[in-house]
């Protein structure tokens, strides 16, 4: 396969590399594969991903090689690509401003693709039209189990966080990180509640109750046997894994958004485990299950 390959997409002409660079070496997984799974993923994908600032996880050697996270536009970036310049408070490299791409369309999801971005990570807010920061419009929680805990008691934890969202007419869609534990992504666009405060409260009243099964605080001692329902992430400052994104195990294995029958009829961490083929059928046969539940009660969700 030739080094470097010109190709079209949509309107725009990307010039990719290395296709037949294998990047997940226990699966045989290519390059060219990681950039089929996100062009072909993409329907879906975008909408959760547009308009915001997006930090990238790239693997130029793949899963086994090192890594690096990149905020920072990569260098000779296209210019359509759009971008957003924002400050870096506590930048670890002592940047005032930091110039974010934004992943509006398909080119640019490809053009990462090709730059060996396996994981997409998000904020829960986005910028508008002219790049300025807009108020959170997600709230997440991040479950995290400590060992011996799994997902499967991750999804015993994540039907008590819909039970007490539902007492505030919230409704969350659960989602593998693609690791070991599970996000509840949760509409909260016009709450007049901060999301971090409102989050951490709810994790504290739920450990409060659950002791033996619940831990909201950051410390790792506290976690053995234990799920984190980790709030933090409502912070500004941080990301989460997108939906449907990749994630850099040694199989290509992705960030899934699951229906609550799944979560509730969970008896072991396989049945929670996806790979990007079997996330490309799920999205033939399903759809977009992210799809918040207001939009599916009105007749436009999967």
């Amino acid at each position: 396969m030739p080094q470097k390959v010109r190709v079209r997409v949509d309107h725009r002409e990307l010039t990719l590399s290395n296709l037949d660079k294998v990047l997940y070496p226990d699966a045989g997984f290519t390059k060219a594969e990681v950039i089929d799974y996100y062009s072909r993923v993409a329907p879906v994908m975008l909408p959760h991903v547009q308009g915001r600032p997006i930090t990238v996880k790239r693997y130029p050697e793949g899963v086994d090689g090192a890594f690096f996270f990149e905020k920072n536009r990569p260098p000779h970036t296209p210019k359509w690509v759009r971008t957003a310049v924002l400050p870096a408070p506590g930048s670890t490299k002592n940047r005032e401003t930091i110039e974010y791409a934004i992943i509006d369309d398909l080119p640019t999801l490809v053009y990462f693709a090709g730059l060996a971005a396996l994981e997409f990570h998000a904020p829960m807010w986005g910028v508008d039209d002219q790049g300025r920061p807009q108020e959170p419009d997600i709230m997440v929680f991040d479950l995290d189990p400590g060992a011996p805990a799994t997902i499967v008691e991750c999804c015993r934890v994540a039907l008590l966080l819909r039970a007490a969202l539902q007492e505030d007419g919230l409704e969350g869609c659960p989602k593998t990180s693609g690791n070991k534990g599970m996000q509840i992504h949760v509409p909260f666009a016009g709450r007049p509640e901060n999301p971090s405060q409102y989050a951490k409260a709810l994790a504290q009243r739920l450990e409060k109750e659950r002791p033996g099964e619940i831990v909201s605080q950051m410390a790792k001692k506290l976690r053995p046997g234990k799920v984190f329902i980790d709030w933090s992430q409502n912070n500004p400052a941080k990301t989460t894994v997108a939906p449907y994104s990749l994630r850099a195990n040694r199989i290509p294995t992705v960030s899934t958004p699951i229906t609550w029958e799944e979560v509730e009829d969970c008896t072991g961490p396989e049945q929670l485990v996806f790979t990007a083929d079997e996330v490309l059928d799920r999205v033939q046969e399903f759809g977009d299950l992210m799809v918040p539940p207001e939009q599916s009660r009105n007749g436009d969700g999967p």
